[in-house]
């Protein structure tokens, strides 16, 4: 079972070498080079998968070494990986929804020049995100972590001719480089403190730690996660990096990137259990996000950039169930795994429906496509269901039991909690049926292309693009009830997170009828708004906050204001120290030297006498004054 493991990340690394550096007579046959890789670490997966099943509880954890990495006295850094409950869960989300990615990309891509490089960079995006989830010390976690940023860099400015593209992936690469400052920090406080930073080493001294640098080490922990996955206040890189191709955003929100910090808290959980102060942080960026991205998805006209608004406030639902503690950690990844069937599936169906508009990406230039693809129709209407918490599909079961787990807080915190999640499922309702009428009902509202003048023919996509989108809408339709079937997901996961039953004030039937209802009141408020009467091709004004979520909530003027502006005038001021001051000085005594030895220099002349008589002179005058002091 143990050599498996190493063959996880090596299956995609290894395609991503060949892909990217095997020259161009792999580019006949390189996509499905690089959709095999994807799907052999997906085979691994469920081979170790039913081994671990076959294992008792507290046998089912598995280290593996494989070499030392730095070995030097007093710090040792090894490669070491870590199987465990929590990270086979990702380990088969990672491959398998992302075995059906690649699969989709063979015909999205199919004209696409450069679709063998593409290939390998979303190998490399696999290998390094099963890096990150197999690592059993946070050093070589970092490493997965880095290279996740690398990867994402390269796929969302993968079309880099488009400065758009361009300027988003510097963009979401500089933002993350904020929250990777966290986790370096974090890693070097838990070196100073406990002397290593393997997981074992550091969990099990925790409780040795002050309070103080607990804190400080999850809050630091929590930066990083923010960074990542697109947490308030770090954000603002996940609207503009769907300049990407469409199925690096259904990885990058579904089973990769956006996913690494709840994977990160949740695998610190030790850490942030001893750490209340912190652990409310986490709430409260949680509750703050899934509210914030809910409102920006309300008022986008971009397809791909609605279901980033929805990504953020998902991922802010898992982030706050993970700040809850042992009430919420498992139900966090449940609706991570959940959330990674049905987004992937929306993403994927809004690059069908993309496909057959000739790339038009403005949901007010749709209308009226369910009869034209069918098949996107089904399985992105499916996937709608499951976002917005119909009964019995995916996200009713998983977040559900997120909002319960708010209100088993207790107090006036947990009725806060609980109230913002039933808000922001209200939101999700709302916004997701307003995709759903502006892109498949309604008239049409079709627009030729600006540059050729070619009217658009909707049609389905081919059986490479449809059949990833299928197999996504089972996951959206039966995954949750197979995980609340029996507590079954619970009792997998409780033994690596902890898990412990919370004490609502509202019983789980007050909770499902209350979420039911408030999800209701959402889409009939959005088929009243968008159902009923003719959606205008061009935007109305909108009142403030509409204005304001289609700018994301001022996110960029907040930025630009806070950090930006500082930050040029402290970079202004100390290059006018540098040049005045610093630079002053040196220039002046290098001038004053100059100017002392151009006249020294008018003492060498080169002639003897001139130097006999400079001897002369000087002879005369010590004698003189020797002879004066004679006299004295």
């Amino acid at each position: 079972m143990n050599s498996l493991i190493p063959l996880l990340v090596a299956a995609p690394l290894a395609g991503a070498a060949l892909l990217l550096l095997g020259g161009r007579y792999l580019d006949r046959f390189g996509h499905w080079l690089g959709t095999a890789a994807a799907a052999l670490s997906f085979a691994f997966g469920l081979v170790l998968f039913a081994q671990m099943l076959g294992r008792s509880t507290d046998q089912r954890a598995i280290h593996q070494h494989l070499f030392s990495w730095v070995p030097v006295n007093g710090f040792q850094a090894d490669v070491s990986f870590q199987l465990d409950q929590l990270s086979i869960t990702f380990v088969l989300l990672i491959t398998g929804v992302g075995s059906l990615i690649h699969l989709y990309s063979v015909g999205y891509m199919a004209h696409d020049e450069r679709r063998r490089r593409f290939f390998g960079y979303l190998n490399l995006f696999l290998a390094a995100m099963l890096l990150l989830v197999l690592a059993d010390n946070y050093l070589l976690l970092y490493v997965g972590w880095e290279g996740v940023g690398l990867a994402s860099y390269l796929l969302i400015g993968f079309w880099q001719h488009k400065p758009s593209a361009a300027t988003a992936a510097k963009k979401a690469f500089l933002v993350n480089r904020v929250g990777d400052m966290g986790l370096s920090i974090a890693i070097m406080l838990m070196f100073a403190e406990f002397g290593n930073f393997t997981f074992s080493g550091v969990f099990g001294t925790a409780q040795q730690a002050s309070s103080g640098k607990l804190t400080a080490i999850a809050l630091m922990l929590l930066l990083a996660a923010c960074g990542k996955s697109a947490q308030v206040p770090l954000q603002s890189w996940l609207g503009d990096a769907m300049e990407g191709p469409t199925p690096v955003s259904a990885l990058i929100h579904a089973a990769t990137m956006v996913t690494a910090g709840v994977y990160l808290i949740t695998r610190s959980s030790a850490i942030f259990n001893l750490a209340p102060d912190a652990q409310t942080v986490v709430v409260v960026v949680g509750a703050v996000t899934l509210l914030y991205g809910a409102i920006v998805g309300c008022a986008k006209d971009d397809i791909k950039k609605a279901l980033a608004g929805s990504t953020m406030s998902q991922i802010g639902y898992m982030v706050l169930a993970a700040g809850l503690g042992p009430i919420g950690y498992v139900f966090a990844i449940m609706h991570l795994v959940t959330h990674g069937f049905f987004k992937a599936g929306l993403f994927l169906g809004a690059g069908s429906v993309m496909h057959g508009m000739n790339d038009e990406v403005n949901m007010r230039h749709y209308g009226g496509l369910r009869k034209y693809l069918p098949v996107t129709f089904v399985t992105f209407g499916l996937g709608y269901l499951a976002i917005i918490g119909f009964p019995g599909l995916s996200g009713f079961f998983s977040k559900d039991k997120i909002i319960e787990a708010a209100f088993a807080k207790g107090g006036t915190e947990g009725w806060i909690l609980g109230l913002c999640a039933l808000v922001g499922a209200a939101v999700t309702a709302f916004y997701m049926t307003r995709v759903m009428l502006m892109t498949f009902f309604g008239e049409k509202r079709w627009q030729a292309d600006p540059a050729t003048g070619e009217q658009p023919h909707p049609h389905e996509s081919p059986s490479t693009m449809t059949l990833p989108m299928i197999v996504l809408a089972f996951g959206s339709v039966f995954a949750g009830g197979l995980f609340a079937f029996n507590s079954s997901f619970v009792d997998w996961l409780a033994p690596v997170t902890g898990h412990t039953e919370g004490h609502s004030p509202l019983s789980s039937i007050v909770v499902t009828l209350l979420t039911s209802a408030v999800m209701l009141a959402g889409v009939l408020l959005s088929y009243l708004m968008y159902g009923r009467a003719p959606v205008p091709v061009t935007p109305p004004v909108g009142s403030l906050l509409t204005r304001a979520a289609r700018r994301d909530l001022m996110q960029d003027e907040l930025n630009h204001a806070l950090l930006v502006r500082p930050g040029s005038a402290l970079a202004a001021s100390l290059v006018y120290l540098d040049s005045k001051a610093l630079d002053g000085f040196v220039n002046g005594l290098a001038a004053t030297v100059g100017g002392i030895s151009s006249r020294l220099r008018r003492i060498q002349t080169g002639y003897v006498r001139s130097y006999a008589l400079s001897m002369l002179g000087g002879t005369v005058l010590l004698v003189a004054t020797t002879l004066l002091m004679r006299s004295v």
